[in-house]
């Protein structure tokens, strides 16, 4: 795998930088969009430039490739799954809580009406 997802020498530089820091970033990403009422497209622009950084601190920490498409479009996706999860996890809240009367949870990443 190692060329196809990640250049780094090891896999747990890669999970370390773009699963547990990067995953965790846009974790929070997620829930501050949701929270913000503001859209799926929004959370796509700040994961885009999520992933940006993400590139910089493995090209600044492990002398990673800092301008690839490759790995660039594989730790976006990455961040995306965490930012996409945690923005259905926090709406389903709000939604659930701030229009109670309407809405209940169905699981913990949508809801139906009452």
């Amino acid at each position: 795998m190692q060329g196809i997802l990640y250049e780094e020498a090891s896999i747990w530089q890669f999970l370390f930088i773009s699963c547990v820091l990067g995953g965790w970033t846009a974790w929070r990403t997620g829930k501050s969009v949701a929270e913000s009422w503001e859209g799926m497209p929004r959370l796509l622009l700040y994961v885009a430039l999520l992933g940006l950084a993400i590139r910089f601190i493995h090209h600044a920490l492990f002398a990673g490739t800092m301008f690839s498409l490759q790995y660039y479009i594989v730790d976006t996706i990455v961040l995306l799954l965490f930012a996409a999860v945690a923005f259905r996890y926090y709406r389903t809240k709000q939604m659930t809580k701030i229009y109670y009367w309407l809405y209940e949870k169905a699981s913990p990443f949508s809801w139906k009406t009452k």
